[in-house]
């Protein structure tokens, strides 16, 4: 535009000055101006020609017919948005992310007929901008309905335990299949990335309960961890010790097996000799038998009753007697 300046100031000073040509001036400006346009990054321009739809154009600069012919509507259509239910964070840009009675979007009532507090994000992306703006009236208004509808219907089927403890990935996974389908029933050309629950509180007059009742529930599965390790440590170390006196007393079994078999073997290796010659067998293990219990006995005394004394009994050590002789 900065360039078009001068050409039409040398245009405008060689025309005659009268009422026609400085109308016919001015509308050439304004047609110039109002024929081009620019779309934002992460955008896409729907064209409406006399409210009609024409095309899609990317982002960028481009033009369009002047005076209101064209009509250009930018959808931000590479650019995740949310929804916040129960909660608003300041500085939102989109005007359907929050709603205006936060209060009441959030409570609810679970199945088991209690009370909850329940604040969750929807994350989002415009994937047809033209079914967005043309299919359904209000459609970042629907979304929320649809999606508060999905919200209280999963949590309706759920109790308050399950909600504020265990059952939160749950309620997103659910909440978010749901929500899809019903965006492609509706085709709201929208596709749905996330449901994510925030805050899952019981209502502020019974809190306190709740929150001793969680922090009983806390201590006892830390407690139930406790034992769990002590479990752990102990169970495996008495399986390792009552394995290794299982099989030291099947150690124990095979060497009594072995030595008893040994025996048997040696009594009837004897027994065969001794049927072939019983006086010599018998004799034989007789001096056997000394031979090993002798070098093990002390000395020992055997005193006749007839015997008066006790002396000539005494053995004399060899040098006594040769020096007697």
């Amino acid at each position: 535009m900065d360039d078009l300046k001068p050409f039409l100031e040398r245009f405008l000073s060689s025309l005659p000055v009268s009422p026609l040509a400085v109308l016919l001036t001015v509308t050439l400006l304004v047609a110039v101006t109002m024929s081009f346009y620019t779309i934002p990054a992460e955008s896409e321009g729907i064209v409406l020609r006399f409210g009609k739809y024409i095309e899609k154009v990317p982002s960028g600069l481009h033009a369009k017919l002047p005076f209101g012919i064209d009509n250009i509507i930018p959808v931000p259509t590479q650019r995740q948005q949310k929804l916040e239910f129960g909660f608003a964070t300041p500085g939102y840009t989109n005007p359907d992310q929050i709603s205006n009675e936060p209060a009441l979007e959030k409570s609810m009532v679970t199945g088991d007929l209690n009370a909850a507090l329940v604040e969750w994000i929807v994350q989002y992306r415009i994937t047809d901008p033209e079914k967005y703006l043309f299919d359904v009236r209000n459609p970042g208004k629907t979304l929320r309905d649809l999606s508060e509808a999905v919200m209280r219907e999963v949590i309706g089927d759920r109790t308050v335990d399950e909600i504020i403890t265990i059952g939160r990935q749950e309620i997103e996974e659910t909440a978010l299949e749901r929500t899809r389908e019903l965006a492609k029933r509706y085709q709201l050309g929208v596709s749905i990335n996330q449901v994510q629950l925030k805050n899952v509180n019981p209502p502020e007059p019974v809190q306190p309960s709740f929150n001793e009742v969680n922090r009983a529930q806390q201590d006892r599965e830390n407690v139930i961890n406790l034992a769990n390790g002590e479990y752990n440590k102990a169970v495996p170390r008495a399986r390792g010790e009552a394995d290794q006196k299982i099989r030291g007393a099947e150690g124990y079994r095979f060497k009594r097996i072995n030595e008893a078999q040994g025996d048997v073997s040696a009594f009837n290796q004897v027994l065969e000799q001794y049927l072939k010659a019983p006086d010599i067998t018998r004799t034989r293990i007789y001096l056997e038998t000394l031979g090993d219990i002798l070098p093990q006995a002390r000395q020992q005394i055997i005193v006749d009753d007839a015997i008066q004394q006790i002396l000539p009994m005494l053995p004399f050590p060899a040098k006594t007697v040769e020096e007697q002789k």
